[in-house]
């Protein structure tokens, strides 16, 4: 999209994490489509300053960190609060999944890390965003799970559960953050990015033909599915995990 295709600024903040690339640039990038502003984070500097350009420097700002750095949450949520005085909409995006194999033989450090990165990252940002403008303000957040943690997930147990927990912090958060704030996940499955090439690399057209739509999702279905959880037209709807799949859970029991 170029400058002059953007629409006006719709005055909305949104703090996207991990979003230099794959589904949170995707995010992001919606929510620029329709007139937002946007904070965006990611480990990587220059991948970030990358997004930033794509996304357009007068409509977004990148800020640098790793998602379980406290000092990192403080720093992505002042930017917001500096840049644009608000911070409408979060997305906790921001995720690992460093192994893969049977959680009898899984390293109990490895699992604290994904649970540090996935789920107690996602509350901090929430908290923060909450006392900077939510609470006395509104908004929405919107949690990125996975079909992974709505379902046994063979080989990715410790990122299964991770997401698991993604699930219920949503419902909590749901709960407490009630009337003023709407919270809901959206629990994609595999999705065509760099995060999840070992699922579909080099077997592709194997992996897509278990779709029912016939195709593996891209970063663009799940940025629809966010702009929609942080609309108007989803005024009525909290505390719910959107699975956007591709039809896969069709097959559940078939066969």
């Amino acid at each position: 999209m170029t400058a002059q295709d953007r629409p006006e600024p719709s005055g909305k903040v949104a703090l996207v994490t991990g979003a230099s690339r794959g589904i949170g640039y995707g995010i992001a990038e919606a929510l620029v489509a329709r007139g937002d502003r946007v904070v965006i984070t990611g480990r990587g500097e220059e991948a970030l300053k990358e997004a930033v350009e794509r996304l357009g420097a007068d409509r977004a700002i990148g800020v640098p960190g790793k998602a379980h750095d406290e000092a990192h949450q403080a720093a992505a949520v002042d930017a917001a609060m500096d840049a644009f005085g608000r911070v409408d909409f979060l997305v906790n995006n921001a995720g690992t999944n460093p192994v893969f194999g049977p959680i009898a033989d899984l390293d109990l450090g490895v699992a604290r890390k994904v649970f540090e990165t996935n789920v107690i990252s996602a509350l901090g940002f929430a908290q923060r965003t909450w006392h900077a403008w939510q609470k006395e303000n509104g908004g929405a957040i919107v949690n990125i799970a996975s079909i992974a943690g709505v379902s046994a997930s063979p080989f990715i147990g410790a990122y299964g559960m991770s997401k698991a927990a993604m699930v219920n912090l949503t419902l909590q958060l749901a709960h407490e953050f009630a009337p003023v704030v709407r919270v809901n996940s959206i629990a994609p499955a595999v999705v065509k990015t760099k995060f999840a090439q070992a699922l579909y690399e080099g077997r592709e057209a194997e992996a897509a033909a278990a779709y029912p739509m016939g195709r593996l999702g891209v970063p663009e279905d799940i940025g629809g599915a966010a702009a929609f959880l942080t609309s108007e037209q989803s005024a009525w709807i909290t505390g719910q995990t959107l699975v956007v799949d591709g039809g896969i859970f069709l097959n559940a029991g078939v066969g």
